[in-house]
Parts: structure tokens; sequence; C-alpha cells
């Protein structure tokens, strides 16, 4: 089933972005480091690799970290804050209390380059280049990340919980919060290919498999088996079980059989204006690379904290 999506692509050897920040603008870049750190993507991929070996889910779990990430005051590693006795965070909202992990992976990246280059690159930069190599280690594309991103000093569960979409959303609510991140309906499409590899909790499933309509029966009942109509809330299916730790397209396949695990999934093909964007994906490997890495290079771009703005944070889990 993955083979269409076997290889990697690369989308473009150098990136520029122009991005705003404070009324200044600033300039994101994939040389960022080239001087100051040298070695950092190395360093990435060495403890990424490690990690995945051990656990696969865990690229599907630091993909999502960057993107609940991105869609909290932008690209700013935020969400990798811990709580203080004047701040409330990001980790315990409602998209994220029991559900992210993969905090302690960045915690080991994070030490890893500080011992190489002290105080010099970002949490939200290390967060970029380690979701991009959690979806080449589980088989999918590669882009060139933009770098250049500083890292916020506060958090805020408000902001997440207003912002995360959750898993009952319609179509037209995703559209909406996409758009308002500058993101299209086509980003929205690639970038909800994310659900070919990992898992969800039962509690964000379970209204889908046992009240929707629009489920394949025989799906539906096995999901059952596993998320009862009370209780086992923390119970964990994945997202696509065709093949959960392989980055391809089955997941669109899934979605035009009506076995998309989570209600959002499958408003992506339920009559409305994804359709012919999943059936694109379902059979062109190629496509769905191409656009997937393309928007998360536009993800990542997500109001960025630049120049003199934020601090490079000594350790991810406490502003300096």
């Amino acid at each position: 089933m993955g083979s269409v999506c076997n290889g990697f692509l690369l989308v473009a050897a150098v990136v520029w972005v122009v991005v705003s920040s404070g009324g200044a603008q600033a300039q994101l870049s994939p040389a960022f480091y080239a001087t100051t750190c040298p070695n950092l993507q190395g360093v990435i991929r060495s403890v990424m690799t490690q990690a995945v070996g051990r656990d696969p889910r865990m690229g599907a779990s630091i993909l999502r970290l960057f993107f609940h990430d991105c869609f909290v005051n932008g690209c700013d590693a935020s969400v990798l804050l811990d709580d203080t006795p004047t701040m409330i965070g990001e980790k315990n909202a409602m998209g994220n209390a029991n559900s992210l992990r993969g905090y302690e992976v960045i915690d080991a990246i994070k030490s890893r380059v500080e011992a190489a280059c002290r105080s010099t690159v970002s949490c939200a930069d290390i967060l970029a280049l380690a979701a991009r190599d959690a979806v080449t280690l589980l088989g999918g594309p590669s882009w060139t990340v933009p770098l250049g991103r500083r890292d916020a000093r506060t958090a805020s569960m408000a902001a997440a919980n207003a912002n995360l979409p959750p898993a009952s959303d319609s179509i037209g609510n995703l559209v909406a919060r996409f758009a308002s991140k500058g993101l299209s309906l086509r980003d929205l499409t690639a970038l909800s290919g994310a659900h070919t590899v990992g898992a969800a909790r039962c509690s964000s499933f379970r209204p889908h498999v046992y009240r929707d309509a629009n489920v394949d029966p025989g799906f539906a009942m096995f999901r059952r088996r596993i998320c009862p109509a009370s209780g086992g809330d923390s119970n964990l299916s994945p997202l696509d079980p065709t093949s959960p730790n392989r980055f391809d397209v089955s997941y669109y396949r899934d979605l035009m059989a009506r076995r998309g695990l989570l209600h959002s999934d499958q408003e992506l093909f339920n009559g409305g204006p994804a359709d012919n964007l999943v059936r694109l994906y379902s059979s062109n490997g190629g496509a769905f690379n191409r656009d997937f890495a393309a928007a998360m290079v536009k993800m990542g771009n997500i109001g960025p904290l630049t120049g003199s703005a934020g601090e490079i944070r000594l350790n991810c889990r406490r502003a300096n």
C-alpha cells in the first residue's frame, strides 16, 4: 500500500519566508544556524532515529506536538512550557491533557543541542526539525525547514482551548480554523494526512463510532470493542489501521471506505469541499507528498517570534 509514498520528496533547496514580528520584517532561513550550530540537523536526526526506533508511534506524537504548538499563538514552543504558579499553560488544555506526548524526546534533543551549541538554538526550531524527521523516519516526504524562530516566555491554556480543533469539528469549522491561520482547504486536507500514523484515545472517537451515520458498520463494531460506551477513555486505536506506523496514503483510502476514526477525519470525505482532494491523494502518493511537505512549511511559518522577540530557552519546559 505504501509503495507510492516510499520516496523522499525534497521541496525547494532553499526556502525564504518573510514573516512579521512586532511590526518589523524578519526572515526565516534554512541556513540560519549554518555557522553558529552547523551540526544541528545531524544531532536532531540522531535522537529522533533512536526515539522512533524504540517506539514508532513517537513519530506521530512529535508531529502532533508541532501542530499543537503552531496552532496556538504561532510556532513558538509555548506548548512545551510547564505550568507555573503564575501561568496555566497549554499542556493541560482540552486537546492536550493526557494526550500529547513526546516532551521527553524534545528534552533529550535540547540537551544534546545545548552541549554542542550553547544558548543558540530555540526549542521552536528544534520542534520544527524534529517533526520533519518524524515524517521521514516513518517513510514520508522530507522538506527544507526554514529556521530562526525564537521561544515564547509564556503560554495560555485559554488560547489552546480556543484554537485547537476538536475531534467533533465539522468541515466548515475546520476550513474556518485553518483559514484563520493562513492555511487553505488543500493545506487542511494534506495536513490531515498526518493521521496516517499514530493513535487516538477512545474518548476522542467514541461519539463517531456510536452515533454518526457515515461510518462503515463493520468498522464501527470493531472499534466499539476497543471503546465501550462508557469507561475505557484512554484505550487506544490506530488512526490508520491499515499501516499505523507507515506514512502513506491509506488514511485517504480509509476515508473513502467510511473508516475514518474521528468525526473530523470523516468530515473530509462526506459530500463536502475536500472530497476531490481525498480522492486525489488516495491514488496519487506523489501529490500527497508534495502538498503535505508544502503545507508543513506554511504551518511552520505561522506567527514565529524572530529577531529580538522572545528568547532562546535553555530548558524547553521553562522560561529562562
